[in-house]
């Protein structure tokens, strides 16, 4: 029998081997061969093994062809490609190689991420050495420097014919993969395409994917066309191959309601079930606090305090009181003890460093801890006894915390206010919503003078305060969105913040005099050539950045974002201010925080959704018992520079998904409004066009192939697009007028034409 199948095999590859074959489907190869209709399962069988050992291939078409020997077949140029890497890898100095994330495109070519280096490395399609999305690369550069895109002949001299510089816009630093040191992608989720009985393909939600997937039918989970699955790699395949998956996890339907965003969630690797082992510890614990959790901690139930949230918060972890004592504050920020419930090394304590962030997406919170901790033990509810971690600080009149205390303590929250009311109160000073809580609003009263002083002796030290204006998405119960608007800061909101920020600079400054292992909060200054591109832009905008030799000193961003509040450009000079600069996140070295301006600065305030919070909470319970011996800074010492990375890392996953899900129902909106008319400003200017945002956020793209007249050039330094012959000119923070063309929710992106 096992005779017969290999002659038969021999005769499939001679068939293929003629010159005269061209690529078939597998329909098409039982007629030719004349295979009988009981025996085509057989022959489905002979071609998957044929492929398996390298000597055939199929297309994306579901066409079979041979594998020239010449080439060498599937396993063996794989083996040897990657045995000339790692030659090449060996044989190179150190000093030659340089390590970074891979980060493809759909046309082949990609790009290498590298820590500490503002410029990507462009890495042409015939020298990415196998790597797939996300993939730890080493790469070695080369000497030239190459076009970072190719554009098509017609594309080319469109553009050319605009005025685009090709030479200038699409050039940088080249280099060539010669190691793989780690595999970045092991899932990816898209729509699976049932091709035939024996295998489909799972096309990429991914765009930057350039590769369908291949997927045998017994690999497939029963998966039909349309399902969204999650698929693990079996091969990343080579450049006559598709990448090779199984599907581990059928989503639903593309269009089945929330599938799009579990997508999402999905796609970024977001952890969106709990395991058994953490469930069955979380069983274990209490719905309301045993008495004898209470014992030894500062009773504060007589303290009259509040949490101020948004309206439709469940997992309330701070709250806070006020007392006066003379003309000084007392104000107490009192934070959930989700630490004495969440014991280091357990399965809940392994889980909430895996997922490290709760995320907080258009339709559903994803929670880093059980709702029976998020939304209850740990919650901060009305009405009931909750351990906390309290920081009491006496706050001089001119702002300045002249003592603080922190400790274990027990608290009983009296009102369960919103930002909305308390703005009512203590902004507005409306009469009707003052009545409703008689006991609390001279103590909010309180809190907003505070809040107001607080907040001008930071601006003093020159803190930034970037008042971009956030997104909010309503939904129908099928989770389309209905309505898209600005979601406003107001005094209670920034009052909440202001005690927050207060908190958290008084526990880091305490901990870092006590120099013990801690993890802090840090943002660096920003690189001065991003902060030059900023100073020409706001100087051709009739505004002034002074930059010092080699360096900008914070209070002059704050100055500049005070000078440009109420004009029409405020809103876009703070979001480029806020792009030049770099990303905060958590270390063990206190290095300072430049966009606070402030020396001291850790999370300590959200221990429910952020996992540094629950850390330090840890830390602070160990030195309050006097558990922080050597052995116990040594521990530390081991396990922190691993925490502050991956909670930096899930921080980063976290935002793109919530920006992603975002993008996602912008263009499910504006799918509902082509040919609508709107006014927006210029946020972006670009080779290819200008993207204009309109009032509700939604940002979409005016291609230069749509602008009114022809010839425009994309002038860099001066951040507009200039016609040529015609004095056109757009610039960045110019009012326009457009009209919805078109819409790509696949990709994400909306297009516009200009209205004249």
């Amino acid at each position: 029998m096992k005779k017969n199948r290999e002659q038969r095999k021999k005769t499939i590859l001679a068939l293929m081997k003629d010159k005269h074959y061209v690529p078939m489907k597998e329909k098409e190869l039982a007629v030719v061969m004349q295979v009988a209709s009981e025996d085509r399962p057989e022959l489905s069988s002979l071609l998957q093994e044929l492929m398996l050992e390298g000597s055939i291939e199929i297309n994306k078409r579901g066409r079979y062809s041979i594998i020239e020997k010449a080439s060498g077949d599937k396993k063996t140029k794989g083996k040897d490609s990657s045995d000339k890497r790692h030659a090449e890898g060996k044989k190179a100095d150190e000093e030659d190689l340089i390590t970074g994330t891979f980060i493809s495109n759909q046309n082949g070519y990609g790009f290498v991420e590298v820590d500490g280096r503002d410029e990507d490395i462009f890495i042409p399609e015939k020298h990415t050495g196998g790597a797939f999305h996300l993939d730890t690369v080493r790469v070695r550069l080369v000497k030239d420097k190459r076009p970072a895109v190719s554009y098509g002949k017609a594309a080319r001299a469109k553009m050319k014919a605009q005025g685009v510089d090709l030479s200038a816009a699409t050039h940088r630093v080249t280099g060539r993969v010669v190691d793989i040191v780690e595999r970045g992608t092991t899932q990816i989720v898209g729509v699976f395409d049932k091709s035939n009985k024996s295998f489909g393909f799972v096309v990429p939600d991914n765009t930057k994917l350039s590769s369908d997937i291949y997927v045998r039918t017994q690999d497939s989970l029963g998966a039909v066309s349309g399902h969204k699955v999650v698929v693990e790699l079996i091969s990343y395949g080579d450049d006559r191959h598709s990448p090779e998956g199984r599907v581990t996890e059928i989503l639903g339907h593309k269009n089945d309601p929330g599938v799009d965003i579990l997508s999402i969630v999905k796609g970024y690797g977001i952890p969106s079930e709990y395991p058994d082992d953490v469930m069955r510890q979380t069983a274990k614990v209490p719905e309301e606090v045993p008495d004898e959790d209470m014992e030894g901690r500062t009773d504060l139930r007589d303290v009259i305090m509040v949490t101020i949230d948004g309206e439709d918060a469940k997992d309330l972890d701070d709250a806070v009181s006020l007392t006066m004592e003379g003309d000084n504050f007392v104000l107490g920020v009192h934070i959930a003890d989700v630490s004495n419930y969440v014991r280091e090394g357990t399965p809940l304590d392994k889980e909430a460093l895996t997922r490290g962030t709760s995320v907080y997406l258009v339709d559903r919170v994803i929670p880093m801890l059980p709702h029976k901790l998020s939304n209850g033990i740990c919650s901060l509810n009305e009405g009931v006894d909750r351990l906390a971690m309290s920081c009491i600080m006496t706050i001089a009149p001119d702002g300045t915390v002249i003592d603080h205390k922190i400790c274990e303590s027990v608290i009983k929250v009296n009102h369960r206010l919103n930002y909305n009311s308390v703005n009512k109160m203590i902004y507005l000073k409306d009469e009707e919503e003052r009545a409703k809580y008689p006991d609390v609003t001279d103590m909010l009263d309180s809190m907003y003078r505070l809040s107001l002083i607080v907040r001008k002796r930071r601006e003093k030290r020159g803190s930034i305060d970037f008042d971009l204006t956030e997104t909010k998405i309503i939904l129908d119960e099928n989770g389309h969105p209905t309505d898209i608007h600005p979601y406003e800061r107001n005094a209670a909101t920034m009052l909440i913040e202001d005690f927050m920020l207060m908190a958290n600079e008084t526990v880091a400054e305490h901990f870092y005099s006590l120099d013990i292992p801690f993890v802090y909060r840090t943002h660096e200054a920003p690189d001065p050539e991003k902060m030059d591109k900023l100073a020409t832009f706001v100087n051709n905008h009739g505004h002034h950045l002074r930059i010092g030799k080699d360096e900008i000193r914070p209070k002059e961003v704050q100055r500049l974002l005070s000078d440009v509040t109420g004009t029409p450009a405020e809103a876009l000079i703070s979001r480029m201010a806020l792009r030049s600069m770099k990303q905060a996140k958590y270390t063990i070295d206190c290095s300072g925080h430049f966009g606070l301006a402030c020396k001291y600065y850790c999370h300590f305030t959200s221990p429910i959704r952020r996992y540094p919070d629950l850390q330090i909470h840890r830390i602070i319970k160990e030195q309050l018992h006097g558990r922080m011996d050597g052995k116990r800074i040594e521990h530390y010492n081991g396990i922190l520079a691993l925490v502050s990375d991956k909670s930096s890392r899930t921080e980063r996953r976290a935002e793109e998904a919530e920006r992603e899900t975002i993008k996602l129902k912008k263009a499910e909106y504006m799918q509902e409004h082509i040919g609508e008319e709107y006014d927006g400003i210029i946020s972006g200017i670009t080779e290819w066009g200008i993207y204009v945002e309109l009032p509700s956020t939604v940002e979409g793209l005016v291609h230069i192939s749509k602008l009114p007249g022809d010839h425009y050039v994309y002038d860099e330094a001066a951040y507009e697009m200039r016609g040529t012959g015609h004095g056109r000119k757009f610039l960045l923070g110019q009012e326009v007028r457009i009209r919805v063309d078109s819409v790509d929710i696949f990709m994400r992106n909306i297009n516009f034409d200009i209205v004249e």
